[in-house]
């Protein structure tokens, strides 16, 4: 079957360029030598997730947390209506610690082969997915009670692109070798099992408009959609996905896995939003 181009890798690759660049002007613009139109932008800046923490302030005291700015509120409204309409977006398309972790793992798949991501037993994993529920509720309550972001000292994110500077926290590095490492055994581990953001776009699977859908009467069974998730979701026994871990990342589909046409797809219930070959939408 003749695949589309990896649209996803292009944007991903835009987005973790875009971020570095970012990241590396503003260590530059501290030296009076950064560019600029991009020397005020920062890490914190851009973060959505920073918007969510800083709501309780805003609400109760009219102020942001300390390192968050407007821009992240703005961030933050726009992620959550794309996560209405098609879930977890961004952190399938354009988080840049999602995709370093894929990266990584393709390496770990030619390592480990087919036992890549099998190394933790399906029973332990099941429960592991839900600590990045506790790690989002711890977040929300002491950053609200110390309006400080205390995250961002041990976020691999904010790590990974300030590694370099003195804005790095040591255990926030610690714990981006930690994530780096576990990538090359299980697929995306920090999205899995840790990420507080991903935690609480997951929620938006259960009520998102257009979903990804399995039509079971052309579906032959083959597997190839559960093997393509990058989240280790069975999709083969699922009409519609609603697991909260599913990133939207549309590696499953009939356009990039199932090699039947038109069985497993994006859709509102309704109309597809993925084109056939004629490039006409279908309802």
């Amino acid at each position: 079957m003749k695949r589309k181009p990896k649209l996803r890798l292009y944007v991903q690759i835009f987005f973790f360029t875009l971020i570095g660049l970012i990241a590396v002007n503003h260590t530059l613009a501290e030296a009076g030598r950064g560019i600029p139109l991009l020397a005020d932008a920062s890490l914190h800046a851009l973060c959505p997730f920073g918007g969510m923490v800083t709501l309780y302030n805003l609400g109760t005291l009219g102020t942001f947390v300390q390192k968050i700015h407007m821009s992240s509120v703005i961030l933050m409204v726009l992620v959550f209506l794309l996560a209405i309409l098609f879930g977890p977006v961004f952190c399938g398309w354009v988080c840049p610690l999602g995709s370093f972790q894929e990266w990584i793992g393709k390496l770990g798949k030619k390592l480990l082969g087919k036992h890549f991501s099998q190394v933790i037993p399906a029973s332990v994993d099941k429960v592991l997915k839900y600590a990045r529920y506790l790690v989002l509720i711890w977040v929300v309550y002491v950053t609200a009670r110390s309006g400080y972001l205390m995250f961002a000292e041990i976020d691999p994110y904010n790590a990974l692109f300030s590694f370099w500077s003195s804005e790095a926290a040591i255990p926030g590095l610690i714990i981006l070798l930690i994530t780096m490492a576990a990538s090359l055994a299980v697929s995306r581990p920090w999205c899995r099992y840790a990420c507080p953001y991903g935690a609480l776009l997951g929620l938006s699977n259960k009520v998102r408009i257009f979903s990804i859908r399995r039509n079971d009467s052309t579906c032959i069974s083959c597997h190839q959609c559960d093997k393509s998730c990058p989240m280790g979701i069975v999709v083969s026994n699922k009409g519609k996905v609603t697991d909260l871990h599913c990133i939207s990342c549309l590696e499953c589909t009939s356009e990039q896995a199932c090699p039947v046409p038109d069985t497993v797809n994006l859709m509102n219930g309704i109309f597809m939003i993925q084109p056939d070959t004629k490039g006409e939408e279908k309802a």
